[in-house]
């Protein structure tokens, strides 16, 4: 639109002086906060802020539909990018099969798969989020169909025979040879035989590829002048004539094999050999053909929504041999390997000092091919492909500090070990992630072993594991795991990562209600990466602890602005005089969880350090922020903690509305007390999973009569709630102090309703399933101990749309970790619900 001022008449053009003017005064005013500040990234975390999960793409069992609402789902809930990895049917941690499938054509790394990744990626355009992929099938480790046993990994192996000396020898050397069954640590499932095993490979039979031929005293030491190299004296069809001096000779013939190490867990018919980690043939064959792959099937969504690369932490059995071994270890170590195969072969060689230098020689040319060959090329290779290297840069023969600053982005692992925070190899992961400089620290989160996970896993279980991976330096969490659910929504819990959890799924009872608890994770992240990680652990001390609760404490620093993630990773209340490194400065208290921030009054300085009493409830965690000079003032008598004291009692008759769906009754029950659905006699309350809503009138006189803050206390919850009071969404309450602050004048003197939703653990459904007549088939774990079943084949009702023929069942899942025995998971609102007033 074009104006002319000439058109303008004096009323309006002073009108529109004097709205400048009150425009310009009102930005005076509300000053703009720099996107430096904690405060902003707080309210506004970046999108590197936002969680991620491993998304398990689970055999064939893949749908277009599935992935809309996977991602659209994720979304919703706050996370922003999918790691995708295709494995098996069945993880345990190897791989086993579903038969029946009622897509079989979808083969990971095959033209229908990728036609599903095509589509995952525009759809994750479409939602603004980012896609990373595991680079090979299965996740451990890199490799595929694709692979020749030339190109990898390789066994040293060898043959012997002894000679008499003294004449001249004409002898047919054996060629070695090796067990057929593949050389790895973990089994796979074997379609030839139905069985999960290592099974025999025959390229171990028919690739063989020799090394050395040597002779040395058949008794005694060997010394590196008595080893005698007689390679030219074999010839191609393993006869050897050699005239030999006195003496009786071992004649060793070494040589190498494929070791048959397969990737996994991935589908038989996408199960290939691991690559030569050491050659970099056989690791740039792996990178072109897996990056052109990508590339064709993706084109220029390559590199703009799937950003990543993932290698998963490495879990095979060391190798002995590349070969270029010879080559190598001559450039790096300055002197011949040859005589000291021998030692390889459990002949010490020259004085045990000798075996020794060796043997330390040997492992660190191996860890220096890891470095130069395997890291360096798949970093080089991606990077001119413009996608990140994601890795767990750990388990494997090389030294972190070699490996990490070629990553473009660093994992570490923590795992719900007997629902405490377990770490894998996090700690010198983290170390030498920190020498890199680099900030950001992502996690695999919450990996679960079945003894612990096993659909009964809550957001307040989670809240202190992920607390203490934050406290040690994680700052973006990447849950595992997320499965692929390509059913129907009646199916659920639908489809799972065989025996692994955390289950993390959008068929999770809590996954609405659990955006909360991605929120506060979100909250975390962006302080956690704003800043810089403060080093020294003397930054904060704790004493006074009281009720013996265990606190943690991370510190960020920038600039004059330093702030403290504490956390109570007990589940107690209890509380402690936290002493800061601080002085001068004005401590505030943030809550993730609720988003709030405050001063906090009641603090010591004495000059050099700030001291504050703490108080936190069941595994609750605070910032603790020093950014403004404190102000001159008197010490304040007002409780930072104020003590909440109880106005009323919300009691008398519940209406609860179960879901019937899922078990529950049709109809509304009233319930005059709050109770555990376990003890309930209906077995559709009993074994119920789901959401039930709990609705009561009550009057709050009392409660309206005072200018004191109030909060609704829920008591004891089971396992989350969503809060509505008179018609006021008060949002979610998934962890302690299980309360929420009701707005001043919400509350009238009668006629009031409250409403929670209450959603507990699939467990329970599961386990009621189990004491009707099945109507699926099982095939037992085949893990170190026993956790459960797995779906033999798909049935012929769900694969025909029919209604299933055990009416009393309610839940479809492909791995069943319980028994009609299993203890019932306690469940609901038991309350008591409390209106309390803050003193």
């Amino acid at each position: 639109m074009q104006c002319s001022y000439s058109k303008i008449t004096p009323i309006l053009f002073f009108i529109l002086i004097v709205s400048n003017a009150i425009s310009q005064t009102r930005k005076k005013q509300i000053p703009l906060i720099p996107k430096d500040d904690p405060e902003y990234v707080f309210n506004n975390p970046p999108e590197d802020a936002k969680p991620g999960v491993l998304w398990m793409w689970m055999g064939s069992n893949v749908s277009q539909q599935g992935i809309t609402k996977d991602l659209e789902a994720l979304k919703a809930e706050g996370f922003n990018s999918a790691t995708m990895s295709t494995l098996a049917d069945v993880t345990m941690p190897w791989s086993a099969v579903i038969k029946k499938s009622p897509t079989p054509e979808i083969i990971g790394w095959t033209a229908p798969w990728w036609k599903l990744v095509r589509y995952a990626t525009e759809e994750a355009k479409r939602l603004n989020m980012t896609l990373g992929l595991f680079n090979c099938p299965g996740y451990e480790a890199s490799g595929g169909p694709w692979i020749t046993p030339e190109l990898s990994m390789q066994e040293l192996c060898w043959s012997t025979k002894v000679v008499k000396g003294n004449t001249h020898v004409s002898v047919q050397l054996l060629r070695p040879s090796v067990n057929p069954r593949a050389n790895m640590r973990f089994p796979v499932y074997n379609p030839h035989t139905g069985l999960v095993e290592n099974p025999e490979i025959p390229e171990r039979s028919s690739y063989y590829r020799d090394i050395s031929v040597l002779a040395v005293p058949a008794k005694g030491p060997v010394s590196k002048d008595s080893v005698i190299d007689i390679s030219d004296k074999m010839d191609l069809n393993g006869r050897l004539r050699w005239d030999a001096p006195a003496g009786n000779w071992m004649i060793y013939r070494f040589g190498h094999t494929t070791t048959g190490a397969l990737i996994q867990p991935a589908q038989p018919q996408a199960t290939g050999l691991e690559c030569d980690k050491m050659s970099e043939k056989a690791v740039s064959f792996h990178m072109d053909h897996m990056i052109s792959e990508i590339k064709k099937h993706l084109g220029n969504l390559a590199g703009t929504v799937m950003t990543d690369v993932y290698f998963d932490s490495y879990e095979i059995d060391d190798v002995t041999w590349t070969p270029n071994m010879k080559q190598e270890f001559l450039k790096r170590k300055g002197y011949d390997i040859t005589p000291f195969l021998i030692t390889l072969a459990n002949r010490r060689v020259g004085s045990k000092l000798d075996s020794i230098k060796f043997g330390l020689d040997f492992d660190n040319t191996v860890r220096d091919l890891y470095r130069d060959v395997y890291f360096a090329t798949i970093s080089k290779k991606l990077k001119e492909a413009n996608l990140r290297f994601l890795s767990e840069p750990y388990g494997g023969p090389w030294r972190p500090d070699d490996v990490v600053p070629q990553v473009h982005r660093t994992m570490v692992e923590f795992w719900t070990d007997k629902g405490a925070y377990s770490p894998y190899e996090l700690v010198p992961t983290l170390a030498a992630i920190r020498k890199t400089g680099q900030n950001l620290i992502q996690a695999e989160a919450f990996t679960g072993q079945p003894a612990y996970s096993k659909w009964d896993e809550y957001p307040a279980w989670l809240k202190p594991i992920g607390d203490a991976a934050f406290c040690v330096g994680v700052n973006r969490i990447i849950i595992h795991r997320f499965a692929q659910q390509p059913w129907d929504d009646r199916y659920q819990p639908g489809e799972a990562m065989g025996q692994w959890g955390t289950h993390f799924d959008r068929t999770q009872t809590w996954w609405k209600p659990a955006a909360a608890t991605v929120k506060y994770w979100t909250r975390c992240q962006a302080l956690l990466q704003w800043g810089k990680f403060a080093a020294t652990d003397t930054n904060m001390f704790v004493s006074d602890i009281k009720d013996s609760i265990m606190l943690r404490n991370i510190n960020r620093v920038q600039d004059n602005t330093s702030l403290y993630f504490v956390a109570n990773l007990s589940h107690r209340a209890g509380s402690a005089t936290c002493t800061f490194k601080v002085s001068g400065m004005q401590p505030e208290l943030w809550d993730a969880v609720t988003g709030s921030i405050r001063d906090l009054q009641q603090f010591k300085d004495d000059g050099k350090f700030t001291s504050i009493s703490l108080n936190f409830d069941d595994a609750q965690s605070f910032f603790v922020v020093f950014r403004h000079p404190v102000a001159t003032r008197t010490p304040s008598k007002k409780n930072d903690f104020p003590v909440q004291t109880q106005l009323a009692v919300i009691k008398g008759s519940w209406q609860v509305q179960f879901d019937h769906r899922w078990g529950g009754p049709e109809k509304p029950i009233t319930l005059d007390s709050l109770t555990d659905w376990t003890t309930n006699t209906d077995n559709g309350i009993k074994y119920f999973s789901g959401t039930a809503i709990y609705t009561i009138n009550f009057d709050a006189q009392g409660a309206t009569n005072t200018k004191k803050t109030l909060y609704l206390n829920l008591g004891k919850v089971k396992h989350i709630a969503h809060v509505i009071i008179n018609n006021k969404d008060m949002g979610v309450i998934w962890t302690a102090p299980w309360s929420v602050k009701i707005p001043a004048g919400l509350l009238k003197k009668t006629g009031n309703t409250l409403v929670v939703e209450v959603t507990n653990v699939w467990a329970n459904r599961l386990i009621g399933d189990e004491q009707e007549p099945d109507d699926c088939k099982w095939l037992p774990s085949q893990y170190l101990y026993d956790s459960g079943k797995y779906l033999k084949e798909f049935p012929e009702w769900f694969l025909k749309n029919e209604p299933r023929p055990s009416k009393g069942r309610y839940c479809f899942t492909t791995w069943n970790y319980f028994t009609k025995d299993s203890p019932l998971i306690s469940s609901g609102l038991m309350g008591p619900v409390r209106i309390m007033s803050e003193n």
